[in-house]
């Protein structure tokens, strides 16, 4: 299934008239020949039919970007650029938007070869402002031809989750289970955000499994799971059932989605679905999701929601788990004091009960979820993949509505360690700088629930200008501080 969004950019060089328009034209030709020498020809378009100098070259520039099939749009400001043309050429563009301006030079050539973009880019956010248009600016918007290719390559996993969002349908299946509000958030910000969703009840679910008993399509999923656990396979008498649920579960994709480009899936997985379905749904949620089609546990629709985002940005496999537990001192003194450069409050285990993908644990058995089955048959709890998370760099990040229905996210770059969990579920030991204090005074203070989102390498500058982007106040993205930045909550006699 193609649930990832694929975007073109079409850069338009702009020009104010009393500067020459041969400076926007051949640093135009120049970026260009940057960027498809360092990143190839597919998905960038460069606007032939004019130098945007007025209004009506706005719209003509306009038209040639959609008619070559655009989503994403550069405003390259090669000389000092029309601030009401470039800022109405971003206004009248139905997609994600970037600024960025030409550098001098030589300093052999600041007289006829001085384009002064440096100062037009000051003109254009402000002109941007007014219009109340978003648009990305980079860190330093100003480069020669390479730097200027590679802030148009990094902005475009920025641009990806943003057509993401704007084209996605989140479907949900039941309330949330008894004692989980922190998954009961506010829906309000999704429709801010552009975001459609459909709420169902577990039964409509139910009833759409049952009539997808016998399907002829059953057989090859089996297969595939067959050969995706290998050894792990320790449950092979459930895997019908999970077949018949994965297909059940795509088709109502499949005939749900609407208009909507995009889809992520989340569900009630207990304490009813166990005893009605059979299994638990947690190795199929765990295959969706490699699959490109995030499924969140527990109805967790921010969840989903923020593993979308993460793997249109890494354009991987992510998962959801649980801020769970700490790492208890002697593990942490035996397997990690003196052998990695963190404290112990800097560490703490990152579970679920099986929704990982396989190609993220460094080995898997499927297996039965443990903590339902203290309180249920354990033949009912079976379909859990279990193993611990693959060591290496993550970025652990969330989007939510908080209980007072603002948007507020946190980004933290760290790594899985390569320690032996010893312990259940798909589970890994995580260690991220300053987690002691983040936990405080991020997670606690602003109100997170105990689910996070992990996307495998490190991709926080990317989440952060994506939660800018859509709207997240700065000063509400938190984010781990390091020790000599305090949190305006935080103690400063610690």
């Amino acid at each position: 299934m193609n649930n990832m969004p694929e975007v073109k950019i079409g850069v338009v060089a702009v020009s104010r008239d009393c500067f020459p328009e041969s400076l926007s034209v051949n640093r135009r030709k120049n970026l260009m020949k940057a960027y498809t020498e360092k990143y190839g020809t597919e998905g960038i378009y460069e606007c032939p039919i004019c130098i945007v100098e007025s209004e009506i070259h706005m719209v003509q520039a306009l038209e040639d970007i959609k008619k070559a099939g655009c989503n994403v749009l550069c405003v390259y400001l090669g000389n000092f650029g029309p601030e009401i043309s470039e800022t109405l050429l971003a206004k009248h563009f139905d997609g994600p938007k970037m600024f960025v301006a030409a550098a001098e030079e030589s300093g052999d050539n600041l007289l006829d070869g001085r384009g002064d973009a440096y100062c037009g880019m000051l003109n254009a956010s402000y002109n941007l402002q007014l219009r109340n248009i978003k648009a990305y600016i980079p860190e330093y918007p100003v480069g020669d031809a390479k730097e200027c290719a590679d802030m148009i390559h990094e902005f475009l996993p920025i641009a990806r989750a943003v057509v993401g969002l704007q084209n996605l349908k989140i479907i949900s299946f039941g309330p949330r289970p008894m004692n989980f509000l922190a998954c009961n958030a506010p829906i309000k910000q999704l429709y801010n955000i552009g975001v459609e969703i459909e709420e169902n009840s577990e039964l409509d679910l139910f009833e759409a499994f049952n009539k997808h008993a016998g399907d002829e399509r059953i057989l090859a999923i089996v297969k595939e799971m067959e050969e995706e656990l290998g050894a792990g396979n320790k449950k092979p008498e459930i895997l019908p059932k999970l077949a018949q649920y994965e297909i059940t579960l795509k088709d109502w994709v499949e005939e749900h989605k609407g208009y909507r480009k995009y889809v992520a899936l989340t569900s009630k997985c207990w304490p009813a679905f166990q005893t009605q379905f059979g299994f638990v749904p947690c190795y199929v949620n765990s295959r969706l999701t490699a699959q490109g089609i995030p499924v969140s546990c527990e109805v967790d629709i921010y969840g989903t929601l923020s593993e979308f985002i993460g793997t249109v940005v890494s354009q991987d496999t992510v998962t959801l788990l649980d801020i769970n537990n700490s790492v208890p001192k002697d593990m942490y003194k035996n397997d990690i004091e003196g052998k990695y450069n963190y404290t112990q409050k800097d560490t703490f285990m990152g579970f679920h009960c099986g929704n990982t993908a396989s190609s993220k644990l460094s080995f898997c058995e499927m297996k039965y979820q443990k903590i339902m089955a203290r309180t249920l048959p354990e033949e009912v709890t079976q379909g859990t993949l279990e193993g611990d998370i693959v060591p290496g760099d993550i970025t652990f990040y969330r989007l939510q509505s908080t209980a007072d229905n603002k948007l507020r996210a946190y980004v933290a770059q760290g790594e899985v360690l390569p320690v032996a969990t010893r312990s259940f579920g798909a589970i890994g030991v995580f260690a991220i700088p300053e987690m002691g204090r983040f936990y405080r005074h991020v997670l606690v203070e602003k109100g997170f629930p105990h689910h996070g989102a992990v996307a495998f390498g490190h991709f926080g500058k990317e989440l952060f200008e994506v939660f800018k982007y859509i709207g997240v106040p700065v000063d509400e993205i938190g984010y781990n501080q390091p020790a000599e930045v305090k949190y305006p909550t935080e103690n400063p006699w610690g």
